[in-house]
């Protein structure tokens, strides 16, 4: 049962940190121009990259920070203050300006090559947020048994990430401004409810053991 409540726990805290539904509109201005086949490219590769940039930080991320002199309940006070700040973003509509910048610039700059890698992978998908949950996440589960589960967890997520892509102008269609704004506000609650437990967590870490 507890693996199970993790799990579920992880699912959702990845899905609101890398918030599928919130790339969509970021991809089609990203895309702009493009043809569906070469959209389909993007969205996969794309994809694929950001789940391997998280697997590598849910099976190497703890290792990483102990090389770092790192705590875990440092790091999961430090990461649960970092989500809870993006779930302020997102719950007063900061969040999608921010990324819309970052898409902005990435155009800008780089005229669309690598636009798989950057900046739809690194930041729009796995970016400081996602990269901090999954390490959090990973340090909560038990084993190499529990990494393949998280593993497991993040290609489900990463695979909402491709139909969310995928569908993209449906899905940009469908939801409209005010459904966008009210389903990024409460994922934006949920979130930050989720970046305190982490918190907590992270004190009873540290400081009572």
């Amino acid at each position: 049962m507890a693996v199970t409540e993790t799990m579920i726990s992880a699912f959702t805290t990845l899905l609101v940190t890398v918030d599928p539904p919130g790339l969509a509109p970021l991809f089609l201005g990203l895309t702009q121009g493009m043809t569906r086949a070469q959209r389909q490219v993007v969205a996969i590769r794309g994809s694929v990259m950001g789940f391997a940039i998280l697997t590598v930080f849910a099976l190497f991320g703890a290792s990483i920070l102990g090389a770092l002199g790192i705590s875990m309940g440092a790091f999961r006070i430090a990461g649960g203050l970092m989500l809870f700040a993006i779930a302020f973003e997102m719950i007063f509509e900061k969040r999608n300006e921010r990324k819309e910048k970052t898409t902005g610039d990435a155009i800008t700059k780089d005229h669309i090559h690598n636009l798989a890698v950057f900046p739809l992978a690194i930041p729009l998908i796995a970016g400081p947020g996602a990269i901090s949950a999954t390490v959090l996440i990973s340090g909560t589960v038990d084993g190499f048994i529990g990494k393949l589960q998280l593993i497991a967890v993040i290609g489900v997520v990463l695979g909402l990430v491709f139909v969310s892509l995928y569908l993209a102008e449906r899905l940009n269609r469908f939801l409209g401004v005010t459904g966008r704004a009210l389903l990024t506000r409460l994922l934006g609650v949920l979130l930050a409810a989720l970046s305190v437990q982490f918190v907590v967590d992270g004190v009873k870490s540290a400081f009572i053991g």
